[in-house]
């Protein structure tokens, strides 16, 4: 018999279900968003973004890998990148990429 494969996140990926933030607030996942992923996915590491001004050692390391990863995002998607309001730049103002 073949298994259900499951397709999405697991959970509701609105704003309205308090999963994600609105874009004006800085776009990525609440604390609960993410609470309601590691529930729906055993055994993931997911964690909320590293917004702190001086981080530990191990969450600076995690916010440099994110905005090396979203640079990488910026030259793929030159329309986001060039629009002040897209996810893409309110998230990494959130993180306070540079």
């Amino acid at each position: 018999m073949a298994t259900k494969s499951k397709k999405g996140m697991g959970i509701k990926t609105s704003v309205k279900s308090g999963n994600f933030r609105a874009t004006k607030k800085g776009a990525g996942m609440t604390e609960k968003g993410v609470k309601a992923y590691r529930k729906a996915n055993p055994g993931s590491k997911l964690k909320t973004a590293v917004t702190e001004k001086d981080p530990s050692k191990s969450r600076a390391k995690r916010r440099k890998s994110f905005c090396a990863r979203s640079e990488g995002q910026m030259k793929k998607f030159p329309k986001a990148a060039k629009d002040p309001n897209s996810r893409l730049r309110q998230a990494r103002k959130r993180w306070r990429c540079r």
